[in-house]
């Protein structure tokens, strides 16, 4: 691969610095109310510069969102290349499972938005298209061997996938919004629970 130009690095560093103020605006004033020359002031640029690189903050979430699969993926692989048994494996990708609680902000943000483009039918399909690329762009291959047999099936997989995020985005809501009911630690045990019972055992 070629080295990038002082231009080609100029114009990621100016998109980067677009993609963290949005993720800093969009916590502060919600998804919704979130605008773009908030986003682009908070970045320390333009509209203009904002338009360059994205044509809505919907786009803009939407390579949030990538960015913040890509990682998540790189972190399980990571998980599963360290560990030689499917004992350690599975306890460790419970521990990534219940870590994610430790980001509130980025639940919240990501059901603001699935809610936003729910009520808005192009981003919605957008949405969907984004979350296949991710899906995609994850290599089961590589860690089938550390999961149980009965989540070899990509159909049982998948809804083994869905349980466990529905789960730790009601928690983290409920938390949310009354942690005397639900307290963090109760949280963290609720999704060790959960996981067990969706993944590491039956």
């Amino acid at each position: 691969m070629r080295t990038p130009n002082k231009h080609q690095q100029r114009t990621e560093h100016t998109r980067q610095k677009l993609l963290d103020a949005g993720l800093r605006v969009f916590a502060r004033d919600g998804f919704e109310a979130a605008r773009i020359e908030d986003i682009a002031a908070a970045a320390g640029h333009t509209r203009g510069a904002f338009y360059a690189n994205f044509e809505t903050k919907e786009d803009l979430f939407l390579v949030l969102l990538e960015q913040q699969a890509v990682k998540r993926v790189a972190e399980l692989h990571a998980v599963f290349e360290r560990r030689r048994s499917p004992e350690e494996a599975l306890k460790a990708l419970r521990g990534l499972y219940v870590k994610r609680a430790d980001d509130p902000r980025w639940i919240m943000l990501t059901l603001e938005f699935k809610l936003f483009a729910l009520r808005h039918g192009k981003l919605r399909a957008k949405l969907a298209a984004a979350h296949r690329r991710i899906r995609v762009s994850m290599n089961f291959d590589a860690i089938a061997k550390f999961l149980p047999s009965r989540l070899y099936d990509t159909k049982t997989r998948e809804a083994c996938k869905v349980m466990l995020e529905v789960a730790l985005y009601g928690l983290i809501l409920e938390h949310a919004y009354d942690p005397k009911r639900i307290p963090r630690p109760q949280v963290a045990n609720l999704l060790r629970q959960i996981f067990d019972m969706f993944v590491s055992k039956g």
